[in-house]
């Protein structure tokens, strides 16, 4: 069995992060949060969600704050979000990927309703053995997710020979707990300086993911 790739999207494979950026700081404005910079952003961006509210307002958001920050994000990012692309390259390694004979296939925490016309409309459906997004509430950990992605798959993938690529530290921690590997893209929503730590490789463009996951599972 070959190496399969589990491809993130917002931030990694979609590059989103202005959408992501408007967005967040159109949901901080309902709780008198200050806007950030995208730097800002990245250095402070963390998962689950509800921490990184925590760490902007001293204290965890109220049940009544974090439904009013939730939905004025989803609302303005579903606006924002039809002017961004896929990530430079994106479209040529997963065409390589594939055509070399390996499997992909992509786990967001999008909205799964969201997720799939957004994916159609690039064209990339085909691409996927599978195509999953969010089926709960927002804020969570992606972990489970994973869990249930690669069960579904089914005798398709090894999870011993599957790395996920992603932007986020979250990504790394639900590889690691499905028996997976993991490659993070400084790309997308944290800074280099977030992403070592995890201890996982860490590099600067979806190229280098892509042949180092190659090597890792090889």
């Amino acid at each position: 069995m070959r190496t399969h790739i589990v491809w993130d999207w917002n931030g990694t494979l979609f590059h989103d992060m202005e959408a992501v950026l408007g967005a967040s700081n159109a949901a901080f404005a309902t709780i008198g949060v200050a806007p950030m910079t995208l730097q800002e952003y990245r250095e402070q961006y963390e998962i689950p969600i509800p921490r990184f509210y925590q760490r902007l307002l001293g204290r965890l958001p109220s049940e009544a704050e974090w439904l009013r920050l939730d939905d004025a994000f989803h609302d303005h990012y579903h606006q924002l979000s039809g002017a961004c692309g896929l990530t430079d390259g994106a479209l040529e390694l997963l065409d390589g990927w594939r055509a070399a004979g390996r499997s992909q296939s992509l786990l967001s925490m999008y909205e799964h309703d969201r997720l799939l016309p957004v994916v159609e409309g690039f064209g990339l459906t085909g691409q996927f053995l599978r195509v999953d997004g969010r089926s709960g509430p927002a804020g969570g950990q992606k972990a489970e997710y994973l869990v249930r992605h690669l069960a579904a798959l089914g005798t398709q993938v090894d999870p011993a020979r599957t790395v996920l690529i992603g932007d986020a530290a979250d990504d790394a921690l639900a590889a690691l707990e499905a028996g997976a590997h993991a490659v993070l893209y400084t790309g997308g929503s944290h800074t280099r300086e977030k992403l070592e730590p995890v201890g996982v490789p860490v590099v600067d463009s979806l190229a280098e993911a892509v042949e180092l996951a190659g090597r890792i599972a090889g």
